[in-house]
């Protein structure tokens, strides 16, 4: 008797939600498509990933759910999980791709002369923004970072894109 009417007062209670609202994508926006993830936060340099589950390795280490931060090392050889800025694991990259095509419309002159004149008027900005105390504005580079589980070869697969630069690492956990 007891559990059904603390069950009955619980759900008849407005500010009390004991399942999630519906729908949890509001606005049309996709958990991992918000520019969290696609730009990082301001004081990191890193794209965000999210690992849901927790991986657990032979040795019984594991990964806790939770969001973490992946960089690219300086000989592109390997993937490093940060957590709180310090790394947790070192991922083998099995492939790695630049943009060319990048390059060459950033060698064009036309474009040079629009990055100049955005150079100039963020400049502007920020000597205005510096007056009032607001922080610098700057240049946001796209950064993207995913992890999947792939079934039929039982490894995990990371995606990691920075700028112009496309690396994909494996593991098996």
């Amino acid at each position: 008797m007891f559990e059904g009417v603390f069950a009955e007062k619980v759900l008849t209670q407005e500010y009390i939600r004991p399942y999630p609202q519906a729908p949890q994508e509001t606005s049309g926006y996709y958990v991992g498509s918000q520019s969290i993830y696609k730009y990082s936060l301001k004081d990191s340099d890193y794209p965000t990933i999210i690992i849901s589950d927790p991986i657990y390795n032979n040795a019984g280490g594991v990964i806790k759910p939770g969001f973490y931060e992946i960089a690219l090392s300086d000989s592109m050889e390997f993937l490093i999980l940060l957590e709180s800025k310090e790394p947790i694991a070192v991922i083998p990259v099995i492939k790695i791709e630049e943009d060319k095509t990048e390059k060459d419309r950033l060698n064009n002159k036309v474009v040079k002369k629009e990055l100049k004149k955005e150079k100039k008027d963020r400049e502007d900005t920020n000597k205005k923004r510096a007056k009032t105390g607001m922080k610098e504005d700057e240049e946001q580079i796209f950064m993207e970072a995913k992890l999947e589980y792939i079934k039929k070869g039982e490894y995990y697969l990371v995606t990691y894109q920075k700028g112009t630069i496309k690396a994909w690492g494996a593991f098996k956990g």
